[in-house]
C-alpha cells in the first residue's frame, strides 16, 4: 500500500512506547492514547515527600537481549544490586551471589545450610546452559514448568525449599513454579548476563527514555478508549476518532474488552509491595533479601537506597517490602509485616514510617496467555488492527520492548515505510 496510513495505539505501557519509537524512527506518524496521566503503564515512578516510589517493586535486568538493543544504559545511569541475594533461613541470612561476579562470596556459599557444594555446582552447570540457550533442549519441551527445571537439575529439596523457590516466587509472582521453562530461561539469562539494576530516576525513566524520541503531540495522556469499532475507537467521552491503523498496546484483559469479547477472565498475578521510611539502613549494601524461611507475611526486602540512593531524600533510607497477597487494610498488612521484620532486624522496625502500599493486581499477565506461539504468531488480528503487549512474548519487559517493535515492524511490512 502506497498511501500513508493513520495509526492509533491505545496504551502508553512500554510495547505502546516501543512501537510508537519504531514508527516514527521509519517516517511514519502515529498517535499514542493513554487513559491515566501519565506514561509506562506498570513501569512509572513517583516523587512523594523526596523519595521515589516504582508502582511496585521493580528491579531491571540489564541483561534481557531486547533492552539492550533498544535502551541507552548509560543515559539511565543504572545502579546494581549486588550480584545474588540474602537468604533469611534458621534465624540468619546467608549468601546465594554468582560466583563469577563475586567470587568473593565463594566461602561463605560453600559452608552455607542453603543447598549443598553439589547444589553450587549444578547452579553453574544451569547458568551455562541458559547463557547457551540450551536449557530448553534440556528440557525438550520449552513449555514444561520451571520446577521440572529444577527437578533435571537434580537440585536438593533444601535448595528448592529455601532458595529457588522463595525467589522466583517474588520474580514471578505464581508460588508454584509454574512458569514454562523458555520464560526462565530467558529470566534467567539475563540475570546472569548483565546487572540487576535501578535507573537512577526510577523504573519510569525507561518509558520517558522511550517517549523522549517522539515528536511532540504524539502521547494524549487522559484519552479512554471506551471501544473498539474496526480499526477505529471510541473515547470515554464519545468521541470518535477514525484510524486506518489500530495498536491494543494493553494488557490482554483490555484489549479482549474493548474489542467486545465476554471471556472469563483468567486472574493475573498481583503483588503487594509496602514502602517504608527509614532512618538508616536495616542492612547495608545493594542486597535483594528474600525470606527463605516460608513463613510469614514477608517475601522479599530491600533497601532500594543503597542501590540508588537517589531514591531516598539525604539522610534517610527507602525501605520496599514485598508481601503475600492478603485481605485486610493497608494498616493490618503493614503491622504484619512490622511485627514478622522485627525478628529480622529488632526494634529499629519501630521507627520506621509507612509511606504507602501499592497492590498491583495485574502485575504479571496470566501464566495461561503466555503461549510460546504468539511468538511467531502475527501481531495482525484482522486488515488494519495488531496487538502488542508483554503477554504476547514472555510477559517481562523485555517482552513489552520485543512485542512493540514486532508490531511496529508488522506494520511496516504491510504499509511500506514513507
Amino acid at each position: 500500500m502506497s498511501a500513508t496510513p493513520n495509526v492509533f495505539i491505545v496504551g502508553a505501557g512500554l510495547a505502546g512506547l516501543a512501537c510508537a519509537r519504531r514508527l516514527t524512527n521509519a517516517g511514519l506518524a502515529c498517535t499514542v492514547l493513554e487513559a491515566s496521566d501519565g506514561i509506562g503503564g506498570r513501569a512509572r515512578t513517583d516523587r512523594v515527600e523526596g523519595f521515589q516510589l516504582d508502582r511496585g517493586f521493580q528491579v531491571f535486568p540489564a541483561g534481557y537481549p531486547e533492552a539492550r538493543k533498544t535502551l541507552n544504559y548509560p543515559a539511565l545511569e543504572l545502579r546494581p544490586f549486588h550480584a545474588g541475594a540474602l537468604i533469611r533461613h534458621a534465624g540468619r541470612f546467608h549468601v546465594m551471589s554468582d560466583p563469577f561476579r563475586r567470587p568473593q562470596d565463594v566461602p561463605q556459599m560453600v559452608f552455607s545450610p542453603i543447598g549443598t557444594i553439589a547444589d553450587k555446582l549444578r547452579m553453574l552447570r544451569m547458568r551455562r546452559d541458559s547463557l547457551r540457550q540450551h536449557l530448553r533442549a534440556v528440557m525438550k519441551d520449552p513449555t514444561r514448568p520451571t520446577r521440572d527445571v529444577l527437578q533435571a537439575y537434580e537440585f536438593s529439596d533444601a535448595m528448592v525449599m529455601h532458595f529457588f523457590r522463595p525467589f522466583l516466587s517474588g520474580v514471578f509472582l505464581e508460588t508454584e513454579l509454574s512458569t514454562p521453562c523458555w520464560i526462565f530461561e530467558l529470566v534467567w539469562a539475563a540475570f546472569c548476563r548483565g546487572v540487576t539494576a535501578l535507573p537512577r530516576d526510577g523504573i519510569g525513566a525507561i518509558a520517558q527514555q522511550l517517549a523522549a524520541t517522539l515528536p511532540p503531540g504524539t502521547i494524549r495522556v487522559n484519552h479512554a478508549v471506551q471501544q473498539v469499532q474496526g480499526a477505529s475507537v471510541v473515547l470515554k467521552s464519545g468521541e470518535s476518532l477514525s484510524a486506518d491503523v489500530l495498536v491494543l498496546a494493553t494488557d490482554d484483559a483490555t484489549a479482549g474488552r474493548l474489542r467486545g469479547e465476554h471471556r472469563s477472565s483468567t486472574p493475573a498475578r498481583g503483588s503487594v509491595t509496602l514502602y517504608f521510611d527509614a532512618p538508616a539502613a536495616p542492612q547495608r549494601g545493594p542486597w535483594l533479601m528474600v525470606n527463605g524461611e516460608n513463613d510469614g507475611v514477608v517475601r522479599t526486602v530491600c533497601v532500594l537506597s543503597e542501590a540508588a540512593p537517589s531514591y531516598a531524600p539525604p539522610g534517610r533510607a527507602l525501605i520496599s517490602v514485598t508481601a503475600i497477597e492478603q485481605a485486610g487494610t493497608d494498616g493490618d498488612i503493614s503491622h504484619a509485616v512490622r511485627q514478622h521484620l522485627h525478628s529480622w532486624f529488632g526494634s529499629q522496625v519501630n521507627e520506621w514510617r509507612h509511606l504507602r502500599t501499592d497492590r498491583i493486581p495485574r502485575a504479571l499477565p496470566p501464566l495461561d496467555v503466555l503461549s510460546i506461539g504468539n511468538r511467531t504468531t502475527s501481531p495482525r488480528l484482522a486488515a488494519g488492527l495488531y496487538l502488542c503487549g508483554d503477554y504476547r512474548e514472555s510477559g517481562t519487559l523485555d517482552g513489552a520492548l520485543l512485542s512493540g517493535r514486532k508490531v511496529a515492524e508488522a506494520i511496516l511490512a504491510d504499509y511500506g515505510s514513507p
